[in-house]
């Protein structure tokens, strides 16, 4: 098949499109990066700034490349807002896409109206990035998603490509409960992608080795800034027992490298669900305090392995689980190896790319 991927999430289209291209599919992925992420893409289609200048540079980027992405077997987008630019361009933008490709899928990796209204009013979700209970989370970043997706175009967009494309595919259990009760026919749950590393280590260090990534623009939203705090009262309570790194809003390629020397990441602190960040994190062998709900294994039909140390929203609960590690690290070397186990299971690149490649088939 031949194959189009726009827009990027966390390094999510090119890894898969490494799979699919594995299994003798030809894929093309277009992106701006995922901004200072700067992950790979093959066509690069770059905002520079906000300013009224480089949008119109950027819309005369688009429209240029728009011819080169017709005769695709199937096309993927990772969220209604597909390129950088207002979404009542995106209607004409989606339209062309649909008129001249085959199967039209939708991802449903991140926010979007579904999951900010979902979460808001059917709270299917425990806690999420906008309820804690049946409290709505009211901080500014949660106000923000909310005024942007709610009554607004986007909100029209979502709902328009919801309806009309061929498939949804959730990335994570907290988006599949939020699309599968409305579109229970076109839903489809496929894990993350992950690329296994070869030879991983999993002997612990003498110190604890705790590492952190911090997006200053979703800090608060994500809860980093509460785990952040009970690493450091942590660091200052067992100096001698535990080390901390912190990568902030670094590239890609940076961020891996400050990783992978690490016994332990935090991660996803309002998550059921672990992220590419710590799935990449696992397959390493290193330990990921975050989210590890059990709804996650049942989605996944995972009976056995338990690697994910999970913590519910709260300092105090952060705190606890990682000075229980500290205390404990004896626990660290089966943890390592559940954690890389449970990636190769359920999230290798080839097999995650084998039911990409099954659902286009069966949407033709």
């Amino acid at each position: 098949m031949k194959i189009l991927l726009l827009n990027e999430c966390s390094n999510v289209h090119a890894t898969l499109a490494k799979g699919l291209r594995e299994l003798g599919h030809t894929v093309t992925v277009v992106s701006g990066g995922n901004g200072w992420r700067n992950y790979p893409r093959d066509i690069s289609i770059v905002r520079r700034s906000a300013s009224h200048l480089d949008g119109i540079r950027y819309i005369a980027q688009l429209y240029a490349t728009l011819p080169r992405l017709r005769g695709y077997d199937a096309v993927q987008i990772n969220n209604p807002i597909f390129f950088d630019i207002r979404a009542e361009r995106l209607f004409a933008v989606y339209n062309y896409l649909r008129r001249h490709n085959g199967a039209m899928v939708m991802g449903a990796f991140g926010t979007d109206y579904y999951w900010v209204h979902t979460c808001m009013n059917d709270k299917p979700l425990r806690y999420s990035d906008h309820n804690f209970g049946d409290e709505v989370r009211t901080g500014p970043e949660a106000l923000v998603d909310q005024r942007e997706w709610i009554g607004t175009t986007k909100e029209r967009l979502n709902r328009y490509i919801a309806a009309d494309c061929d498939g949804i595919v959730p990335c994570l259990y907290e988006y599949w409960a939020c699309y599968q009760p409305v579109f229970p026919d076109k839903t489809r749950f496929i894990p993350l992608p992950i690329v296994m590393p070869d030879n991983v280590a999993v002997r612990p260090h003498d110190r604890l080795k705790v590492f952190i990534g911090i997006d200053r623009d979703r800090n608060v939203y994500k809860g980093t800034d509460i785990m952040l705090r009970a690493a450091q009262d942590l660091l200052t309570r067992y100096p001698e027992q535990m080390e901390l790194q912190i990568a902030e809003s670094v590239p890609f390629a940076e961020y891996e490298q400050m990783m992978n020397d690490s016994d332990v990441i935090l991660d996803q602190l309002y998550s059921y669900t672990p992220s590419m960040n710590s799935l990449l994190a696992m397959s390493k062998g290193i330990v990921v305090i975050g989210g590890g709900e059990p709804e996650n294994y049942e989605l996944i039909n995972e009976k056995e392995l338990r690697p994910i140390i999970n913590v519910q929203p709260s300092y105090e609960s952060v705190y606890m689980e990682l000075e229980q590690l500290l205390l404990h690290p004896e626990r660290l070397p089966e943890l390592k190896r559940q954690s890389i186990e449970y990636v190769r299971r359920h999230h290798d690149y080839r097999s995650v790319a084998r039911q990409y490649a099954d659902f286009y088939q069966d949407l033709r």
